[in-house]
């Protein structure tokens, strides 16, 4: 175990200097499940509804700061859901009474706002548990199939080896697929519960699990192609030959063959609950990466165990994974998100800095072709900023919609393969305001364009743009320094501040320096940067721009 601590420790100083990646699948689940992260109020009143689109607005907001591109929400909980269904009856989550709905559609409302900040939202649906046997959602569902519905315990579940119940969890999501415009069907507990009285054999019993997964792949992707299908198996997929999973895994204990559903093109992502610490996670996390058969693959990471009572683990333990994660071409997603935006331990300081930059989810594997790329972009400068407009990109799948990337730097050509870049994602209309002043360096931009399936385009004709630009702020509007250091103008004269931190020109924070007359730019690469003080109550106070050669 010291050998493998010390591998950890080379590996995570290698990763801690080098640069973050363009294409991340970064996510979050946002469970609806008794409030536990969203809506922390209930009822039907205009203002109880307004608090909880507030609410989600705001924890939205916070996740988009930190860079989180995919939103994992809540839609099925346990027989019950959270949007107008045709199939079963509301949740309580939402009005505070099981079956009554509030006014109005918060899987909608989740969508729309989702989009409106670039990331992606997928319906999450809890599959075979159904919750307590008296339970409500359990009690509507047995009053509708009761051949469908097994008690065991005090618990209650559908019935995995009747071929009606792939017919009915694919129809709840159709239904949502159909109706809604969402980027991803999320599978929660597509799997045999622990305590199910197996009387077949492990392989049939994997079997009935894929039957179900092939039910709702065939609808969903028959809807829309590119909607993607996902899952969240356990964390640990099977025994290893120096690991063993101690009886809990996915492939034996629940009867999961996930990693074969990704290889069949069944799921395009999988998000193992790897809720685990060392050799208990980054073996099984290698065995993930090496069972990608080219697909997504996030890491769920368990923040939850963070708090006293659930482990009280150290932030360390979670940095930890995720630079191995990153390492190993993972993703990851955060159980859950309330633990992410309340700051827990500091874990949303630290993934504000690991994922300083903005990353695009990586494009599905289907064969299909990029979009035509916008042919053209024109910039108006302004005393307020700069305003871009772009026209012409072509949509050549059968998504028959666009988004668009841009990107901004004070280099020419722009390089779209550099996530610093990065200054907008996922962005629906095709203008955007770049908010800047008059002092500002002059920036560059370039426009991609998006289909459904998350294929970019090459970039817009940057040569063409080049004259419009504009020339380099004068030396004298810069701070000097020599590449390693800078002398602070008037520094007794600045406000009252805890540190200084640095900005690159999009507006992306990537350092915070100590409070000093003179700051040390050596980390830093080549470009123009802005330096600002930084105070308690998290103000900011410009300083300056300076150009590292």
């Amino acid at each position: 175990m010291k050998k493998y601590a010390i591998i950890i420790f080379l590996l995570l100083s290698t990763l801690a200097l080098s640069s973050q990646p363009k294409q991340e699948l970064r996510a979050v689940w946002l469970t609806t499940l008794e409030g536990l992260d969203w809506p922390s109020t209930k009822g039907t009143s205009a203002s109880v509804e307004q608090k909880q689109k507030q609410e989600l607005c705001h924890i939205l907001d916070q996740l988009k700061r930190a860079n989180v591109n995919t939103i994992l929400y809540q839609a099925r909980i346990r027989g019950t859901v959270t949007y107008p269904s045709l199939i079963e009856p509301w949740d309580g989550c939402i009005s505070g009474t099981f079956g009554t709905a509030p006014h109005y559609d918060p899987l909608q409302f989740a969508i729309d706002e989702a989009h409106k900040r670039g990331m992606e939202l997928h319906a999450w649906v809890v599959t075979v548990p159904t919750g307590k046997w008296n339970s409500y959602g359990a009690k509507k569902l047995r009053q509708a199939h009761p051949e469908l519905m097994r008690r065991i315990g005090e618990d209650a579940c559908m019935i995995p080896e009747d071929s009606r119940t792939a017919e009915y969890i694919s129809s709840i999501c159709e239904e949502i697929t159909k109706r809604y415009d969402v980027d991803g069907i999320h599978l929660d507990y597509i799997r045999y519960p622990e305590t199910y009285p197996l009387r077949i054999s492990r392989q049939q019993a994997r079997d009935n699990i894929t039957r179900i997964v092939q039910a709702i792949n065939q609808k969903v992707k028959g809807l829309k192609p590119w909607v993607k299908l996902s899952c969240s198996p356990l964390g640990k997929f099977d025994n290893l030959t120096r690991y063993q999973t101690g009886g809990w895994d996915a492939y034996n204990k629940v009867c999961q063959d996930a990693q074969s559903w990704l290889r069949d093109g069944l799921m395009d992502q999988l998000y193992p609950m790897m809720y685990y610490d060392g050799k208990h996670f980054y073996p099984f996390a290698a065995d993930w990466s090496e069972h990608r058969y080219g697909r997504e693959i996030a890491s769920g990471l368990g923040i939850y165990r963070l708090i006293r009572s659930e482990g009280n683990w150290s932030l360390d333990a979670i940095t930890r994974q995720m630079y191995v994660a990153r390492d190993l071409g993972l993703g990851h997603c955060y159980f859950r998100s309330r633990f992410l935006t309340n700051n827990t331990k500091g874990l949303y300081d630290f993934v504000c800095d690991f994922d300083a930059f903005p990353a695009v989810v990586p494009p599905m594997k289907v064969h299909q072709p990029a979009p035509q790329a916008p042919t053209s972009l024109q910039v108006e400068r302004t005393t307020n900023g700069d305003n871009l407009r772009w026209s012409g990109a072509v949509d050549t799948s059968n998504g028959n919609y666009l988004t668009y990337n841009v990107y901004a730097s004070t280099h020419y050509p722009v390089d779209i393969n550099d996530a610093r870049n990065l200054i907008a994602i996922r962005q629906m209309q095709q203008h955007l305001s770049v908010r800047r002043s008059a002092t500002d360096a002059p920036l560059y931009y370039v426009v991609t364009a998006v289909n459904r399936y998350g294929i970019e385009s090459t970039s817009t004709n940057t040569k063409r743009l080049a004259s419009a630009t504009y020339q380099p702020a004068s030396q004298s509007e810069l701070i000097p320094n020599d590449g390693y250091s800078l002398q602070v103008p008037d520094f007794e004269k600045l406000p009252q501040a805890s540190c200084f931190v640095v900005y690159t020109m999009p507006g992306n924070m990537i350092a915070q320096k100590p409070l000093g007359p003179v700051v040390s730019v050596s980390d830093l690469p080549k470009g123009v940067y802005e330096l600002r003080t930084l105070n308690d109550k998290g103000d900011t106070h410009h300083v300056g721009y300076f150009l590292k050669k």
